[in-house]
C-alpha cells in the first residue's frame, strides 16, 4: 500500500493527523507527519518543503502527498523535488505560478489591513487571469488568527468536532508566525506531472467550497471531491475522510 504523507496546516502540527492515522493504518497504509517550522516568522515554503522532503528520506515512489489548507501551497513544491504518486489537496490553498496566495484575492482584502502590511498588489494585467474566480475565503476568516480564541477556533475550524475533540485540538494550536503560505511568491516553476485529487469540505467555513470546486477544475484539471462537514475533516470524521483517502 501507499506511503501517504501527512502535511498540515497553518496554527497545527503532526498532532492534528492523530484521529486519521489509525483509521489509515487499520486500511493498510503507512503513514508519516512532520511539525513544519509555523514558529519560525522567517521560514518560507522552501524551508516547509526541506521537512516533508527529510521525512521523506528513504520512502520509494508510491507516496501520496495529503496537504491540508496552507499545505496545498507546500505539497507542489516536494513533488517537483522527488518522485510521488499523487498530491491530494485537502480543503486546500492551490499555488499559481509567478504569484503569492495574496496577489491571486488581494480584493477580497480591506485595503487599510493591506496598506498597513505594506503590500503592493500585482500589476492589472497579472491579476486579469484571477477576476473570473469566486472568493477564495470566507469572508469572516480573513485575517483572523484562531489559535488566539477560542470562540473563533470553534466558529472556523472545529464547529463540527466532537465537544472533547474540539476542546483538545484548540488546546493544541501552535503559534504561526511564518506567512510564508499568503505574501510569499510560490517559488514552484511548473505544476509536476502526477495525479491530482482535491477534496472540498461543503461547510468549510474558512477556504470557500465555492472557490474550492472551481479552483480544483481550472488549475488541477479535477472535479472536488464532496466531503461533509468543516474545515479539519480528519478531526471530524476521520474514519469517512480515510475510506476517501483509501479509494484514490
Amino acid at each position: 500500500m501507499s506511503l501517504l504523507c501527512l502535511v498540515h496546516g497553518a496554527w497545527q502540527g503532526a498532532w492534528c493527523w492523530d484521529l486519521l492515522i489509525p483509521e489509515l493504518e487499520a486500511r493498510g497504509h503507512k503513514t508519516v507527519a512532520m511539525d513544519l517550522p509555523i514558529e519560525d516568522p522567517s521560514a518560507s515554503l522552501s524551508h516547509f518543503a526541506d521537512v516533508v522532503l527529510q521525512a521523506l528520506v528513504g520512502a520509494d515512489d508510491d507516496v501520496v502527498l495529503i496537504g491540508h489548507s496552507m499545505a496545498g501551497t507546500v505539497i507542489p513544491l516536494v513533488a517537483s523535488q522527488r518522485p510521488v504518486r499523487r498530491l491530494v489537496f485537502l480543503a486546500a490553498l492551490i499555488p499559481h505560478v509567478g504569484t503569492s496566495v495574496l496577489d491571486q484575492c488581494y480584493d477580497e482584502v480591506d485595503p487599510d489591513a493591506l496598506k498597513a502590511a505594506a503590500y503592493k498588489p500585482p500589476e492589472a494585467s497579472q491579476f486579469e487571469q484571477f477576476r473570473d474566480e469566486p472568493d477564495m475565503f470566507n469572508p469572516a476568516a480573513l485575517g483572523k488568527d484562531p489559535s488566539g480564541s477560542e470562540a473563533l477556533a470553534m466558529e472556523l475550524l472545529f464547529h463540527d468536532c466532537e465537544p472533547d475533540v474540539a476542546r483538545w485540538a484548540i488546546s493544541k494550536q501552535r503559534n504561526q508566525q511564518s506567512m510564508a503560505h499568503i505574501f510569499e511568491v510560490t517559488p514552484l516553476q511548473a505544476f509536476p506531472d502526477v495525479q491530482y485529487t482535491y477534496i472540498v469540505c461543503t461547510d468549510d467555513r474558512t477556504i470557500s467550497p465555492v472557490w474550492s470546486r472551481y479552483a480544483a477544475r481550472k488549475r488541477l484539471g479535477v472535479d472536488a471531491i464532496e466531503l461533509p462537514g468543516g474545515h479539519c475533516p480528519y478531526l471530524s470524521r476521520p474514519t469517512h475522510l480515510a475510506s476517501v483517502l483509501s479509494a484514490e
